[in-house]
Formats: structure tokens, C-alpha cells, sequence
């Protein structure tokens, strides 16, 4: 663990010890700026630099900050961890109503600190916490009343109003035009689009009935053999894929390398979750680099863990454990009918080959830090859960992952099933 609360009853001098160094304050807008590269786009817009362009960080952007990377680059940033930990249990309140009264009890004692002087710490949204609770038990969730729909479609509005002098003649006609196009829509039956056409990849994309997934361009077969430099079909990553095979039938390789040929395999580009789960890239067919290019590698994945391997006289015991690293390439690899295999009919597997991140420590917020990769691994590609993020830490010692997804939102294993 990587965090821990500090006591709060303790004496505060008049100086405002929470107030961040400018050159801190700079450093931390600098580091959120460049984790725009590695957080996938799914994950909403890049992050600007939050301690220069304060007109281009929205309340999405806020938000995201607030939950993701606030708790990392603020990290030992402060003079006193107080403030710190303060932080980090906004981020972390699991009562609403209970939750952010002794939130903001905490936030009086730490920055207003009961003094007139300080009034101006104490901003009309700090109370406001307080109603959020009132407000649900009245109204119902807070995404039917609060303003942020509004904001996006007034969002959505700005690029319609072409004339400073006239917004709103821009903005009349703006509206006139989508219902006239509606309107021929109608009527034609015809689907007409306002900008580049939507690519059809239903010809060029691959998908199995066993997967809940679907492979995008582009594709190539791969000759493990001679992409790779293998000098024997069982090195490397062909090497990898029989280890693979070798345990999910449950035989020794030299049983798989009858039916399994390394020189006949199909690789992907793209993979995509029919459950909305993001769209993943194989980074060895990424070979693009432009500036404005987001990193959409790095995956969440589950696999089972036999905690009495090194143990050989205890039975085998298998927990489900969360893994993480990049996602290197996604074969497609077809079998034979095998009676060795227990294949009546040729099977097809959908596997991953994914660079483990070795992770080192987690906070409070079950943040994962690393800052080495480990070995490749080849897994069927269901054991992938979903696209994470990353974010480097101020003193470029450690990569953080960004979960979305939340410790509560892992798979579940039956031991019994």
C-alpha cells in the first residue's frame, strides 16, 4: 500500500500549508498534459495542461482529473499528507449524505480553519455537497436535473454559430437545416450523413460464435517463423501459443505441435468488445506515430492462478487473479479434428499475446503502480476484461494504470462449476 491517512486533530500554524509551490503546480499541468498519450481516447478528450489552459478543461475533464489523476500526481506534493489524504477520501466516499458532511467538516478544519480571513476558502460548491443527498431523495439521480446535459448541447451548438454579430440567426438556421434533413430522410427513406461516410467493416472484420468480440483490419497471416527470426517453430512466440494450447487441452506440446502449424496463423490488428468493453490495439501492428496519437495497448485481464503451484503435494487450488500489461498481438489459430484434442469438428481459437506489467504497489484507490514490464504470455483473448490507461508519475519513476472499470467491477469464478 502506498498511501495511509494522517491523523487530523492536529495544530495548524496561520500559514497556508495546502497552497501548492507555482513550479509544482506547473509540473503537475506539464504531467497531466503528456498522459494524453497514453490514455486511450475512449477515455474522453486529452487532457490539457491544467495550470496554463484553464479555458479548455471542461467539467468532463475536471472529473476525470478528480477521479483518476488527481490522487496520483498530487502524491507528496503537499507540505502536510493531511491535505493529501483529505483529497484522496473525495475521491473515495462511498455515503453520500454522511460521506460529504464529514468531507466537508474535514475541508472547514483544514482550510478554512475557523477563521474570517479565511472565508474565500470556502466556495458555494463545498456547501453545495451537502444538499447533493436532499436533492436525490426530491428529484431522483442527479443526471436528470444537473446542468452537464445542458453544457454538452450547448457544446454541440457552438460550432453552428458562424457569426459573432448574429448567434442566434446562425443558431436558427442550424436547427432549420437538421430538420429539413430529417425531414428528406423521412420521406426518401434514404440515411443520409453529414460528413465522411461510416466505414462498413462487415466484410473485412472477423467474428466467432464462441466470443463475445470482434476482429478489425487489418489482417495478416502470420509466418511466426520468419517474422519473428525463429529458428525452430517451438521458440518464441510460436513456442508461446503451443505452451497455450498445451494447457487448455490439457496435453504435453509435443501432442499440440501435430495439429498446431506456426506458419498458418492470422493476425489482427484490432479487437473490439460487443459489450462495450473499448477497442483494443495489437501494438506490433501499430506502426503509425503521429503526435496527436493516443496509446490504446494496455489491457485488463483475468487468469487462473494455481496458489499451490510451487507446492507439489497440496492439491491444486485456482483463484481468479487480475493481471494488466500491453497488448502485443492477436492470432487466430484454427485446429484440425484431433481425437487426441478431444475436436470432432476443426476448432477456433481466438488467443492474445500480452507483455505483463509487473506491478509493484497499489494505493488507496486500488491504483496499480509499476515500472518494468515482464514476460509475454499468450491467453485466449476472453481473459481480457477491458482498455486501460496510463499515467506517469511526476518524478517519472513509476507508471500508474487507470481502471475505469473499478475494483468492484471484476469477473467472477465458481470453483464449483
Amino acid at each position: 500500500m502506498l498511501d495511509s491517512f494522517c491523523i487530523l486533530n492536529v495544530h495548524f500554524d496561520p500559514i497556508t500549508t495546502y497552497e501548492l509551490n507555482p513550479t509544482v503546480w506547473d509540473a503537475i499541468g506539464v504531467a497531466t498534459a503528456s498522459g494524453g498519450s497514453t490514455i486511450p481516447t475512449a477515455f474522453g478528450a486529452r487532457p490539457p495542461d491544467i495550470s496554463k489552459d484553464r479555458t479548455a478543461c471542461t467539467a468532463d475533464t475536471w472529473s476525470f482529473w478528480l477521479l483518476y489523476l488527481g490522487s496520483i500526481l498530487l502524491r507528496n506534493k503537499f507540505a502536510r499528507c493531511v491535505y493529501y489524504d483529505h483529497f484522496i477520501k473525495f475521491a473515495d466516499i462511498t455515503a453520500i449524505r454522511t460521506g460529504f458532511a464529514k468531507w466537508a467538516e474535514e475541508y472547514e478544519k483544514l482550510y478554512y480553519q475557523y477563521s474570517p480571513d479565511r472565508l474565500s476558502a470556502c466556495p458555494v460548491t463545498i456547501h453545495a455537497l451537502l444538499h447533493i443527498a436532499d436533492g436525490i431523495e426530491s428529484a431522483g439521480p442527479v443526471w436528470a436535473y444537473w446542468a452537464f446535459p445542458m453544457e454538452r448541447f450547448c457544446g454541440r451548438l457552438q460550432p453552428c454559430i458562424k457569426s459573432r454579430r448574429f448567434p442566434f440567426a446562425s443558431i436558427d438556421g442550424h436547427v432549420v437545416a437538421t430538420a429539413q434533413l430529417a425531414i428528406v430522410k423521412i420521406k426518401h427513406a434514404v440515411d443520409l450523413r453529414l460528413g465522411p461516410p461510416k466505414l462498413d467493416l462487415a466484410g473485412s472484420s472477423f467474428a466467432h460464435p464462441a466470443y463475445t468480440c470482434i476482429l478489425l483490419p487489418p489482417r495478416q497471416i502470420s509466418r511466426l517463423v520468419t517474422i519473428y527470426q525463429i529458428s525452430k517453430p517451438e521458440s518464441g512466440l510460436a513456442r508461446k501459443i503451443t505452451a497455450c494450447l498445451s494447457t487448455r487441452f490439457d496435453k504435453n506440446m509435443a501432442t499440440i505441435r501435430k495439429y498446431f502449424d506456426p506458419d498458418d496463423v492470422e493476425q489482427w490488428a484490432k479487437v473490439q468488445r460487443l459489450d462495450d468493453g473499448g477497442r483494443m490495439l495489437a501494438s506490433s501492428m501499430m506502426h503509425s506515430e503521429t503526435d496527436d496519437q493516443r496509446d490504446a495497448t494496455y489491457v485488463r485481464y483475468a487468469l487462473l492462478v494455481d496458489v499451490n503451484a510451487r507446492r507439489q503435494r497440496l492439491a491444486p487450488r485456482y483463484v481468479l487473479t487480475t493481471f494488466y500489461g500491453q497488448l502485443q498481438n492477436i492470432f487466430v489459430v484454427k485446429l484440425p479434428p484431433a481425437a487426441e484434442l478431444e475436436l470432432e469438428e476443426e476448432s477456433t481459437l481466438i488467443l492474445a499475446a500480452i507483455q505483463k506489467c509487473e506491478i509493484e504497489a497499489h494505493n488507496d484507490l486500488d491504483m496499480h503502480y509499476y515500472c518494468k514490464d515482464g514476460p509475454i504470455e499468450v491467453v485466449d483473448i476472453s481473459s481480457i476484461q477491458c482498455l486501460v490507461g496510463r499515467i506517469r508519475t511526476t518524478d517519472k519513476k513509476h507508471w500508474v494504470i487507470i481502471d475505469r472499470s473499478g475494483n468492484l467491477a471484476r469477473p467472477y469464478h465458481d470453483p464449483d462449476t
